[in-house]
């Protein structure tokens, strides 16, 4: 399957921290800041219980508890809203985990692809979409040699996504800590340099 053209814009460049015009325009979709806002829409995404545990944290139990995620886990330096074009509402989010917010890497030219999306909205390449663009970013403009992406066992939806845009697999861990569930799992882990990208996009491009 070819995955959706990430036609970007980009507005605002910074490397090490995000700042307020940081918008991504792919072909369906807006990448954008989180803002306190968007704490109902991202309740009522993050409550259910398909969307969460799978990807390591519980279920939201109220609009304040994802107003207090929006204040003091969304504003990570790379961490983006997810909505249609069109409409702005927060379905779902994406980052880029810098060095020093991620435990696959120490490496400042390195980081780890995290996501997830509001499950009305699965099933419509909408999560490889948005991580094309921002991969794209990540290797154009941040400097990014190496992007690691994991998914827990049993998370077949995620590992697709990642098979999609590329990642191969470096490891697995059998007892991988999700401290938010208060839980081991078996933990998947891929990689993609930027060389291999850089590949696969030409060979893109040429199918195309």
């Amino acid at each position: 399957m070819q995955l959706p053209k990430a036609r970007v814009k980009i507005k605002g460049m910074d490397v090490g921290r995000k700042e307020k015009a940081m918008r991504f325009t792919t072909e369906r979709l807006v990448l954008r800041p989180w803002e306190e806002a968007d704490a109902e829409s991202l309740f009522a995404y993050a409550s259910d219980p398909e969307v969460g545990p799978i990807a390591g944290w519980p279920p939201h139990q109220s609009v304040e508890e994802s107003r207090s995620v929006i204040r003091n886990v969304l504003q990570a330096p790379q961490c983006y809203a997810i909505c249609e074009k069109g409409n702005d509402v927060a379905i779902g989010a994406i980052e880029l985990k810098l060095c020093g917010h991620t435990d696959m890497t120490e490496r400042s030219d390195a980081c780890e692809l995290g996501y997830w999306l509001g499950k009305p909205f699965w099933g419509r390449g909408y999560m490889p979409e948005a991580a094309a663009a921002l991969m794209r970013y990540a290797f154009q403009t941040l400097g990014m040699e190496t992007i690691w992406c994991g998914y827990y066992d049993g998370n077949s939806k995620s590992k697709r996504v990642q098979e999609k845009l590329g990642f191969q697999h470096h490891h697995t861990c059998a007892e991988t800590p999700v401290p938010l569930m208060h839980e081991t799992r078996v933990g998947h882990v891929n990689v993609l340099t930027k060389a291999q990208w850089r590949e696969s996009s030409c060979n893109a491009a040429k199918d195309a």
